[in-house]
């Protein structure tokens, strides 16, 4: 109640909670006067474990120490990984570690034409939007699967468009595609999009829709993951860090809280590494404003 109270009145939560407000009340004048006579140290650690925790409850419980120590050093906390790991030790928390994906086989479409990899697993180039990577997935739900697909940014990792439905068909694929370039508006010549050889890339409907936004198709090989890897990493943090974790009873309700969880958290709030421990959009606006910069000083 004492970390919530800046969310919610205590009465709401005594009445949820089944608890007194006069019992709080009372809690908390003894936990004050306990810190009172606590040491500077002791004082310190208590409030860095606090710190601790509400970043790892802000990350959904799925940040380990060297996120939680980004944070830290971003709130001016200055501490190491070790002294953060010892404190989660303590506190009975820890993160959550992707597991190795393995990917199921794709079966490749029929040859309507050649496709091919423009990519060479190449797909961070340095600049935003040069390589755009997709793939699908698929989620249960108490109503049947929901098939998810994803366009994201080869540089800043972010997910510029997705689109769910009941079937894997190239109209998913399309609406993904589409919410990725309505999101970036006009898109540099040479714009790649690189997926696998699935039937909902490979299919001309597919192939129009590129030649009409100007965007160039690549493919990796069948059956060969690494050619599409860092699409796969993706789904292995979708559903480690958040999938494994949560039952839908609908596929509406799944919808809602996949959304929420790419553009929310993924997005803006969830740091990579690969990036510099940014989170995606951070990284986009940093990396805007550098070249904003370059320009202004070249002129």
């Amino acid at each position: 109640m004492g970390q919530e109270k800046a969310n919610y009145s205590i009465s709401r939560m005594a009445r949820l909670l089944k608890v007194s407000r006069s019992g709080y009340y009372k809690w908390a004048d003894q936990q004050d006067k306990k810190d009172k006579g606590l040491d500077p140290k002791e004082l310190w650690q208590r409030e860095l474990d606090k710190k601790i925790l509400k970043f790892w409850n802000d990350s959904d419980q799925t940040y380990g120490a060297p996120r939680i120590t980004m944070d830290l050093h971003d709130d001016g906390i200055m501490v190491d990984r070790k002294t953060v790991a010892k404190a989660m030790r303590r506190l009975g928390i820890e993160g959550i570690s992707p597991r190795s994906w393995v990917p199921v086989t794709t079966i490749p479409g029929k040859p309507t034409h050649s496709i091919p990899d423009r990519v060479k697993r190449l797909f961070d180039t340095g600049e935003l939007n040069r390589v755009w990577m997709s793939d699908i997935t698929y989620l249960r739900t108490g109503e049947g699967w929901l098939y998810l697909c994803a366009v994201r940014d080869g540089c800043s990792r972010r997910v510029l468009g997705w689109a769910m439905d009941s079937t894997q068909t190239t109209d998913l694929v399309e609406r993904a595609l589409r919410m990725a370039h309505t999101l970036r508006g006009e898109v540099p010549e040479g714009l790649v999009f690189h997926a696998d050889r699935g039937t909902q890339f490979t299919s001309d409907q597919l192939y129009q829709v590129c030649q009409e936004l100007g965007i160039d198709q690549s493919m990796g090989r069948t059956g060969v993951c690494f050619d599409n890897a860092m699409a796969e990493s993706f789904w292995s943090t979708l559903k480690t860090e958040f999938y494994d974790r949560r039952k839908w009873k609908t596929r509406d309700e799944a919808r809602q809280a996949v959304a929420r969880w790419i553009e929310v958290f993924y997005n803006r709030r969830r740091r990579h590494s690969s990036i510099g421990n940014q989170p995606p959009v951070d990284f986009e606006n940093a990396y805007h404003q550098a070249a904003t910069a370059a320009a202004e000083n070249a002129a």
